[in-house]
């Protein structure tokens, strides 16, 4: 080999090293722990059943991967710019419904080495969740769900995912849901009156939930990511919501 080669090779090496180094790990789960749930949730757990109907939208700076979001590009919170405010992730190529079959490939932890080989302009710093579509082409990129950093227990991450994926079908729960409730959840729309299960599968979790009684009736206020979006309950059914402050429907 080359002298100036064998030079190159070996300040990629140690310039790599560094970066490793000078890049902190960002998970607090210990390794036999993250080994173990990467093996149950890619192996015998793998097949999963999409909860709630979620865009599909470019990876931040990755074109090799898609996200994976129940929310609106605009209200994605997973990556900042240099003045703090949210990047968007591009604009959402497809929705993929509630009960879409999916299988989980790999769930990646963010230690320093994984840190240091992600691309720059993603989040570099928050577990991922690798799925694959089923009947998706084997080149077909991934599809990532990013789940919130510092899960520190296999129980944490399990809850956290369990809010995207369900272990098995929900045709029992979107066949028992009115016709038109059904697409309207299908398509990642509201509309009067559907329950809050219903809710919870068109849009996702909610970041905040108010909770008040106004004589015998119980409220609930859903905000999401950003405050953009808020949905208003009454006793489990939906009574209004609004999008950027405008009411989505009479």
């Amino acid at each position: 080999m080359p002298l100036n080669r064998f030079r190159l090779s070996s300040l990629a090496v140690l310039l790599l090293t560094a970066l490793a180094t000078g890049c902190g790990s960002y998970t607090r789960m210990p390794p036999e722990a993250r080994t173990s749930l990467n093996s149950a949730l890619s192996g015998p757990e793998a097949v999963q059943y999409l909860r709630v109907s979620s865009h599909v939208t470019p990876f931040f700076g990755d074109a090799s991967k898609h996200l994976l979001t129940p929310y609106a590009p605009e209200d994605v919170r997973l990556l900042d710019d240099s003045k703090g405010k949210p990047i968007n992730p591009g604009a959402v190529e497809r929705i993929l419904p509630a009960g879409t079959k999916l299988r989980i490939t790999k769930v990646e932890f963010p230690t320093s080495w994984v840190v240091a080989e992600r691309v720059l302009y993603t989040p570099r710093t928050w577990p991922w969740v690798y799925l694959a579509e089923e009947g998706a082409a084997p080149t077909a990129p991934p599809l990532v769900l990013v789940l919130p950093p510092n899960l520190e227990r296999p129980e944490d991450f399990r809850t956290e995912l369990e809010k995207y994926l369900a272990p098995r079908e929900l045709t029992a729960q979107l066949d028992a849901l009115p016709p038109a409730v059904k697409e309207a959840v299908r398509e990642k729309r509201l509309v009067p009156n559907m329950s809050m299960d219903a809710v919870r599968m068109a849009w996702g979790p909610p970041e905040r939930v108010l909770r008040t009684l106004e004589g015998s009736s119980k409220n609930e206020e859903w905000t999401y990511p950003g405050g953009r979006r808020k949905a208003f309950l009454t006793d489990g059914r939906l009574a209004r919501a609004e999008e950027a402050g405008k009411p989505l429907f009479p």
